[in-house]
């Protein structure tokens, strides 16, 4: 074999077995460095206060990192006690509209089968019923599909239950991991820069440089994309909410907010809430509310259609079509935490294909040397 094309394919081998070993750490060291990594996100974030506190104020390092944790948890804490308590009062409501609801479907589905044609109908089928020589079979069959239908739910049941079980024992691991998260971005953000000079004396300019490239681009393009995101979800939210307390609906809030949640579904997006409760008001002969819900679907489709594209283009630099192949990909690979999980790793991969680290792979493979 040519000793040229045998040292690409060596190359080539070593980058990937570096590529694997890399995953294979971020696999297993992930769930043990997580709550590091939240205290170095929420470090960075306070920054911009820490600089501002100790360049107007004149505030000491400890001091200003002090105030920032308290303002950043103590704002954090309340903001989510208020939405939490807004949340359950609404669901509460909702749950007895629910019920009336329930029980005005009952009242119809009574009306629709003593109906004088239904009536006939059942009285044929009770005739041949009886007549037919296969009945005990079919008895049995409903029979049986009747206790798996009763297992089943039970088995949601229980379900339902040991999620509530398990996170109620999860409680204090999760109030420990609060804590630690705490204490480290305290540690880390009143250490900043000796941590970040450390950091830096561990690698040469070489990959520095590269490296603050992508970190740059990254840092703009992930939270650009969360902005963007959560600009969507707001505009879908007032929409709906607005629309909702026009058309006089219960829980107008809390039913905005969940079908602003659901607008990160792709594809589907609202229509998976709006167009089922609009095509039952039309059939439950609520034309009004059945009317309203359909024009406000049509104006939040025709909104998120107009807008997306030049959010996403302002705020990330994705083309929108990348963006819907890479959470349907997230979805299928990964799940519902794929929505997340595909739009973030197209961002990586478009910020390291900015920063030449393809081309630079590339080149060291063909040539041995990276530039």
């Amino acid at each position: 074999m040519n000793i040229t094309i045998r040292n690409r394919i060596l190359r080539g081998l070593w980058v990937l077995v570096a590529i694997i070993i890399t995953a294979i750490a971020v696999r297993y060291l992930f769930p043990l460095l997580y709550p590091l990594l939240l205290a170095w996100l929420f470090a960075y974030a306070m920054n911009p206060l820490i600089r501002i506190l100790q360049r107007r104020l004149r505030f000491p390092r400890w001091l200003a990192v002090s105030v920032s944790l308290l303002l950043y948890f103590g704002g954090l804490i309340t903001l989510l006690s208020l939405l939490v308590t807004r949340l359950v009062q609404e669901t509460i409501n909702l749950t007895e509209t629910f019920n009336e609801h329930v029980d005005s479907w009952r009242q119809m589905l009574i009306g629709w089968t003593q109906n004088d044609q239904i009536q006939s109908i059942t009285d044929e089928i009770s005739t041949f019923l009886q007549q037919n020589p296969y009945q005990d079979t079919i008895n049995n069959n409903l029979n049986q599909t009747t206790q798996s239908v009763s297992g089943m739910v039970s088995g949601i049941v229980t379900s339902i239950l040991n999620m509530v079980l398990d996170f109620l024992t999860a409680l204090p691991n999760f109030a420990w991991i609060i804590v630690v998260v705490v204490l480290s971005a305290f540690f880390i953000s009143n250490s900043w820069e000796r941590h970040t000079r450390i950091v830096a004396g561990w690698f040469p300019s070489s990959i520095r440089q590269p490296a603050t490239a992508i970190w740059s681009d990254l840092q703009k393009a992930l939270f650009g994309y969360v902005k963007a995101q959560f600009i969507l979800i707001s505009i879908t939210g007032i929409i709906v909410i607005i629309g909702l307390f026009i058309l006089n609906v219960e829980s107008a809030l809390l039913i905005g907010l969940l079908i602003g949640m659901v607008d990160l579904l792709p594809y589907l997006g609202v229509g998976i809430v709006m167009i089922p409760w609009a095509l039952y008001n039309f059939m439950s002969g609520d034309l009004k509310l059945g009317i309203g819900l359909s024009v406000l679907y049509v104006i939040v489709l025709i909104v998120r259609q107009m807008m997306e594209p030049k959010i996403l283009a302002s705020n990330v630099g994705l083309d929108p079509l990348a963006t819907l192949i890479s959470m349907f990909v997230g979805l299928k690979l990964f799940g519902a935490l794929g929505l997340l999980i595909g739009p973030v790793t197209l961002v990586f991969v478009s910020a390291l294909n900015r920063a030449n680290v393809f081309r630079d792979l590339r080149n060291y493979i063909v040539n041995g040397r990276v530039r």
